[in-house]
């Protein structure tokens, strides 16, 4: 699992340079590769691989909720784990705005279950264990968060979860750390910071990114879930007729936005949301809102990638853009509290989201500002979007499961 992470980390970044080198070459090549690549990579899942377009995720928890065997084959698989795998760098070549954890968590979790199968469990319970190990495994390598790994198998995969099998996920997620260490080194995703916020008014910067940051991934949610189950209108109507033009559409459109914002918006938006992180580059005040739409439109294309990455990057924007609005708090303290509450607001998972963040940044003396402020988006994210994105994803694909039983 660690070395299917890794590989798929480098293919990644691979795709990221490819493109950004095609971008930096001529301004008119991403209006053809981004319409060709988002066409091809629709055709390819719709032909081939139905079921590995989107985050992953909700497949994988989707897969936990089936007691069917040949159900759970189809969203969990060697063929799946390989074509998300392929398809997911042909997007970031393309210029998709997407990220590789949520497809690492599927990856994984199909790994876990086909070794799972090799071996023969006979008990739905340990069948399921390795599913949950593989998906907290994906997260763990995926991010060099190995804490943050076992705290989103209990968090968000498996509201709930069973003590059985805490030892399989604990074991899949330090195997899969350990291998990352050795062979990527011990090394912060985002950097680090060491920004702190100090004094009576540290609770004004952490109140302000809480609701903002919880508010924006609340709608942002709330559009996904909507959008899934087809897009409102004659251009949802178009979508489903014609759904590899509309995805080229889609690819033009990610052009547009990239060139808009001097080619900031492509990719997972870890150099972007590092650069802001550490001050470093020269990144357009309007990042964090042209890279939450490039992520909506990579979404409703139709190819498989995932939010995780993305989302960070636009909650780092966020961050940067309420920093000058408080020019008494640290800049660095301030983007960490976007990044920390957007992401709780898109996934209303608070634990998972500053334990990641945490382990992302390096950053300790922050904890009780970062746990404070995903709370708080947490609690404002449901207001706008009422469920969690991932379970009502998961749920609508076990709802498709049985109309076609």
């Amino acid at each position: 699992m660690g070395v299917a992470a890794i590989a798929f980390a480098l293919g990644a970044e691979f795709a990221n340079d490819l493109h950004q080198h095609m971008v930096s070459s001529s301004f008119l090549l991403p209006f053809v590769v981004g319409p060709a690549g988002l066409a091809f990579v629709v055709w390819v899942t719709r032909r081939f691989l139905p079921g590995s377009q989107g985050s992953g995720i909700p497949q994988t928890i989707a897969a936990l909720a089936v007691r069917d065997d040949k159900l759970r084959d189809k969203l969990l698989s060697p063929k799946i784990a390989i074509g998300k795998f392929c398809l997911t760098i042909v997007a970031l070549l393309s210029g998709a705005s997407v990220g590789r954890e949520g497809p690492t968590v599927q990856i994984g979790a199909s790994i876990m279950h086909a070794l799972g199968r090799l071996t023969r469990f006979s008990r739905i319970e340990a069948e399921r264990g390795l599913i949950l190990a593989g998906g907290a495994a994906g997260v763990a390598a995926a991010f060099n968060t190995p804490l943050a790994g076992v705290v989103f198998a209990i968090e968000e995969m498996s509201r709930s979860f069973e003590s059985r099998t805490s030892g399989t996920v604990m074991t899949a997620v330090i195997v899969a750390g350990i291998v990352s260490l050795w062979w990527l080194g011990d090394y912060t995703y985002f950097g680090s910071t060491s920004a702190v916020l100090e004094g009576s008014g540290a609770w004004i910067p952490v109140l302000i990114c809480g609701v903002v940051g919880g508010f924006a991934g609340g709608a942002f949610s709330k559009l996904l879930i909507i959008f899934s189950r087809g897009i409102p209108g004659r251009v949802g109507k178009y979508a489903a007729k014609s759904p590899i033009l509309f995805a080229a559409y889609c690819g033009f459109a990610l052009a547009l936005i990239g060139a808009i914002s001097g080619g900031t918006t492509y990719g997972t938006g870890y150099h972007e949301a590092r650069s802001i992180m550490e001050g470093s580059g020269d990144m357009p005040g309007t990042f964090g809102i042209l890279k939450l739409l490039a992520t909506l439109i990579s979404y409703v294309s139709g190819i498989p990638g995932g939010v995780f990455a993305p989302s960070l990057a636009i909650g780092a924007g966020i961050g940067s853009n309420l920093s000058s609005l408080m020019p008494y708090a640290p800049a660095g303290a301030v983007i960490v509290l976007g990044m920390v509450a957007y992401f709780a607001g898109v996934v209303q998972a608070p634990v998972t989201a500053f334990v990641i963040v945490i382990e992302m940044t390096d950053n300790h003396d922050m904890i009780v500002p970062l746990m404070a402020a995903s709370l708080l988006a947490t609690g404002c994210s449901r207001i706008v979007c009422h469920r969690p994105l991932y379970k009502a994803l998961a749920d609508q694909f076990l709802d498709r499961i049985d109309r076609k039983t």
